[in-house]
Formats: structure tokens, C-alpha cells, sequence
């Protein structure tokens, strides 16, 4: 389960996030997930408690916003939503597309406690 490994690394930026601010806590995690990021967010929520007992944002509640996969047609130039397995132009069918968005995972924001 890769998801633990992830909890870490983003408990490891948390971290160096509360210490540049000097904040006690952190009472919530915002990230934002595609996907295809290649993570399953029900195994990110349950790898979290794991990761995150005895540290700064052990009570910290995790939110996952799911982005959505978007391409840019190279034929027509415009951009539009796809599906994960049919990277197709909404607008004109074309299959000549490149990513936008649907592949990240990004710490959006995070709430501190200074106490």
C-alpha cells in the first residue's frame, strides 16, 4: 500500500509547514487529488491515522478534493473535461489531446493552530 508511503511524505511537508510558521497543530489538511494521480483516496483516508498518530496533525481532519481530468485539443484548441480512460475532445472527438489536469496530487492548504 503506496498510500502510507504518500501519508509520510505529506506529513513530512506539513511538518516543515508548521515549524516555518511556528504554529503548534493543525486541525486540517487540504489536498487535491485527480484520477490519475495513481492514488486511491480511500486508501490515502485510511493510511492517514497511521501516519499522522503522535505528530503535529494527529487531530488534523484530512479533506481530498477530486479534480477533474481535463485535456487540450491539439485540432481544435479547445479545452474540456475527459474521461480517465477516453482522453477525447468533448468538442470535436479529437483524440490528439494532452492533459491539463486529473494527475495531481497537491497540498492545497492547511489550517494551524498557534494556541
Amino acid at each position: 500500500m503506496h498510500e502510507l508511503s504518500i501519508c509520510q511524505d505529506l506529513l513530512s511537508q506539513v511538518e516543515t509547514l508548521v515549524r516555518q510558521h511556528q504554529a503548534h497543530r493543525v486541525s486540517k489538511i487540504v489536498l487535491h487529488m485527480g484520477a490519475l494521480s495513481g492514488v486511491e483516496a480511500h486508501l490515502l483516508q485510511q493510511a492517514y491515522p497511521l501516519a499522522v498518530a503522535g505528530t503535529v496533525a494527529e487531530r488534523a481532519v484530512l479533506e481530498i478534493h477530486s479534480v477533474p481530468i481535463r485535456v487540450h485539443c491539439q485540432a481544435c484548441g479547445q479545452d474540456s473535461e475527459a474521461q480517465a480512460n477516453r482522453l477525447l475532445c468533448a468538442h470535436c472527438g479529437h483524440w490528439q489531446t494532452r492533459l491539463i489536469s486529473g494527475d495531481e496530487l497537491l497540498l492545497a492548504s492547511l489550517e494551524l493552530e498557534y494556541e
